[in-house]
């Protein structure tokens, strides 16, 4: 039966006298005084339809130790397989037991069955540890947004037909091996020709040409695709499931990609950005737009830090929402988990609004202060010029958290795939940077 803690720990796990070795051996001590963490990761390997009985891998408390590690050193599962075989700190940080090296393949199915929702409730311990040691009150919060990328692509029409062809090529051989026995051709060479004719192309006219001929391509290929579905029998077993659910995935978003590209260089007519399909094997990726900068696909998230520079919290947004409509949502998450409302506030000028001033008031809030006033006086903000001034560089403070979360916790870009992933690994970073701050900040 797979355990919860590791049986036998090693008399030998020592962690080194280095910065790193004493970070790892800091947040090693608060993760063995929260035991009861383990079993939410622990039901979450459960829930993944891991056996019960038997040897069954590693115990729930190194996979979550292991998934910390990963993401505090910003290693790829072949790089954390390595370090947990070849370093002392790692291998006592992540209390494997005795002679155990797992493998990639191992790490990458024990992590990945990690939930968002079990990270974050892990956060919310690690933050109520950091309130009883009064390290972090939730008292002064500022609040900000950033964008998440998705692992995808520089999306456009011709690369999103390329990548429809691709996948449907490859279920048409699956269903051959399956038994389906229609006659097809494989066109990718022809889409792949026409794609790239399209990315070297000037002049509209000229594109156009190559986009009709690319589309007719996909049509032909999703045409094979829908006589197969006909002939690939449903007594195929495992096998012929799991195509027949590809196939109810892939052909509705491959509509999509030709119906938006028609709809787009054919007709002329925009598509609106929260109905445009920006890849086909992300879906889920968001357009985002943040002023007058580059576009991002991934998702928004808004963010609430406190004078210690902990995360209070985290939004995985859905869609572009302006950030003016998410402040009092975030102070509202705010107030439900401390109990009361923070006495001052500060949120970047895209917040700003009168109704928002108001409404932070009317929820106890006495000083909220806008990095921008756009039209608020700062009377009506905050008590003082001199709050004014402290409370909108204390806001400029989070820049600093988020950057080092992009750079050294890989928020800038999530490379596990699908949303529920895509959500695990966003709080997984998160509990990763919290746990270590939170080491250093705790007295010795």
């Amino acid at each position: 039966m797979r355990q919860e803690r590791t049986v036998q720990a090693s008399i030998f796990d020592l962690f080194a006298e280095h910065e790193i070795g004493r970070e790892l051996k800091a947040m090693s001590e608060w993760l063995d005084e929260h035991g009861a963490l383990l079993g939410l990761v622990a039901g979450d390997l459960r829930r993944h339809g891991l056996r019960q009985t038997g040897r069954e891998g590693l115990p729930a408390e190194a996979v979550l130790r292991c998934a910390l590690l990963k993401q505090h050193r910003q290693l790829s599962y072949q790089e954390l397989a390595f370090h947990l075989e070849d370093s002392a700190s790692f291998r006592a940080f992540a209390r494997l037991p005795w002679g155990w090296n797992p493998k990639k393949s191992v790490l990458h199915k024990t992590i990945s069955a990690i939930r968002a929702q079990t990270f974050e409730e892990i956060n919310g311990v690690l933050l109520a540890s950091a309130r009883q040691e009064k390290l972090e009150s939730g008292k002064v919060v500022r609040v900000d947004s950033t964008v998440t990328a998705a692992p995808i692509h520089e999306p456009s029409d011709s690369s999103l037909l390329w990548d429809a062809v691709r996948v449907t090529v490859r279920l048409l051989q699956q269903a051959e091996a399956l038994g389906s026995a229609i006659p097809w051709h494989d066109h990718r060479r022809a889409a792949k020709k026409r794609a790239r004719a399209i990315e070297y192309t000037r002049g509209r006219p000229k594109r156009i040409r190559h986009y009709r001929e690319l589309l007719k391509i996909t049509r032909t290929t999703l045409s094979y695709l829908q006589q197969a579905s006909e002939q690939v029998p449903l007594t195929a077993g495992p096998a012929g499931e799991l195509w027949q659910a590809q196939l109810r995935h892939y052909r509705p978003l491959i509509e999509r990609i030709i119906a938006q590209t028609e709809q787009r260089v054919l007709v002329g007519d925009t598509v609106p950005a929260g109905e445009k399909l920006v890849s086909l094997f992300e879906p889920h990726a968001d357009i985002i737009v943040k002023g007058s900068r580059d576009v991002d696909y991934g998702h928004k998230l808004n963010l609430t830090t406190g004078r210690s520079g902990l995360i209070l919290d985290l939004v995985i947004e859905a869609g572009n929402p302006t950030d003016s409509e998410r402040l009092l949502p975030m102070l509202e998450r705010h107030i439900a988990f401390y109990g009361e409302p923070p006495r001052q506030a500060a949120a970047d000028g895209g917040y700003a609004s009168r109704e928002n001033l108001s409404g932070a008031k009317a929820r106890g809030i006495r000083d909220m202060a806008f990095h921008k006033k756009r039209g608020l006086s700062i009377e009506d903000m905050v008590s003082s010029r001199w709050v004014y001034r402290k409370l909108r560089n204390f806001r400029a403070g989070i820049e600093a958290g988020i950057s080092c979360l992009k750079r050294a916790y890989g928020l800038g870009r999530c490379t596990w795939r699908g949303l529920d992933h895509f959500k695990a690994y966003v709080w997984s970073s998160v509990v990763a940077y919290n746990l270590a701050l939170f080491a250093r900040l705790r007295p010795t």
